[in-house]
């Protein structure tokens, strides 16, 4: 596995810029349609996107192939609860504090890359999620208080903010199997049998009941798609190129374009806390990339040296 670690982080940004606009697109949607009709819509029209990228790549049927099927049931169940809960979040919270919440995802992510990927967490790189954890928790400081829980666990707050920690814990175990299937699937394989098996387990909320979505809605929810395909593609592309655990804190960037889109489509104004809390996990960030940045011109310094030594 070619290990890049700036392109891969780059690519991570990118996607949580995509997906950010497609949770927004999804939140004027929540209040008329089932979770579960959501999930199928925004999954099936994903589809699209993909097969376009494949078929542009000549990749088509063989990037479909797949030689873990039991590793993808694996990433699609986790990734459809994630998506679910986060989805669900959605109808109750403000768009940036949703997305903050399921910061959380992140940092349970290092962990589990530890623990169960064996990778090698140096000690800044703890640092670094450290301090975004504070950036995290000083944006939540205002919402988490007494008073959000009075109506108790089904309120609407109450019942958000719990939707927004399941999924984040979803996530964080979907992007570990995403790791793992990278050593052995493709992409294309990857994105398509999730997209498949979500489309296919939220189908069946359809007994719950469906609303039949009108023009204006439905072009939404193929934009939304369209984005969420999109936005996968590049999710599953950047842990080609670094370890999950270095990519995993700029999740926190998506903080940034939640604040500037439920600004502009919502009118939801981000109080002077949530913006001192995107700023310290904004600054976490830079020195991530920083670091890896002068960690790779070292590496690449050895083994320029090492070359050059006779006998070798």
């Amino acid at each position: 596995m070619t290990v890049k670690p700036l392109l891969g982080i780059s690519l991570k940004v990118l996607s949580a810029l995509v997906f950010t606009m497609m949770s927004a697109t999804l939140k004027t949607l929540m209040d008329r349609y089932p979770t579960g009709e959501v999930v199928f819509f925004r999954s099936a029209f994903a589809i699209l996107p993909l097969l376009a990228w494949l078929a542009w790549r000549g990749d088509l049927p063989e990037g479909l192939k797949t030689k873990n099927a039991i590793g993808h049931f694996k990433r699609g169940f986790l990734g459809t609860g994630g998506m679910a809960f986060g989805f669900a979040a959605l109808s109750y919270l403000p768009l940036h504090d949703a997305i903050a919440i399921g910061y959380a995802s992140p940092l349970i992510v290092v962990v589990l890359a530890a623990l169960l990927l064996q990778e090698r967490i140096r000690a800044y790189r703890w640092t670094a999620v450290g301090v975004g954890f504070v950036g995290v928790m000083i944006m939540l400081s205002p919402y988490l208080t007494p008073g959000t829980f009075a109506g108790g666990m089904m309120a609407g707050p109450a019942l958000g903010a719990a939707c927004a920690f399941l999924g984040a814990f979803a996530s964080a175990g979907a992007m570990i199997q995403v790791r793992r299937l990278t050593g052995t699937e493709k992409t294309g394989a990857i994105v398509f049998y999730f997209f498949v098996l979500a489309s296919g387990l939220s189908f069946c909320t359809i007994v719950f009941g469906w609303n039949m979505p009108d023009a204006t809605d439905l072009a939404l929810f193929v934009l939304a798609g369209i984005l969420g395909g999109v936005g996968q593609i590049l999710l599953t592309e950047c842990y080609r190129y670094a370890d999950t655990s270095v990519i995993a804190p700029f999740e926190y960037t998506t903080m940034i374009w939640a604040l500037l889109l439920g600004w502009f489509m919502f009118g939801d104004l981000p109080t002077p806390t949530i913006l001192a809390g995107a700023m310290i996990v904004a600054a976490t960030g830079l020195f991530i990339v920083w670091r890896e940045r002068r960690l790779g011109l070292e590496r690449a310094k050895e083994l320029k040296v090492a070359a050059q030594k006779p006998g070798t």
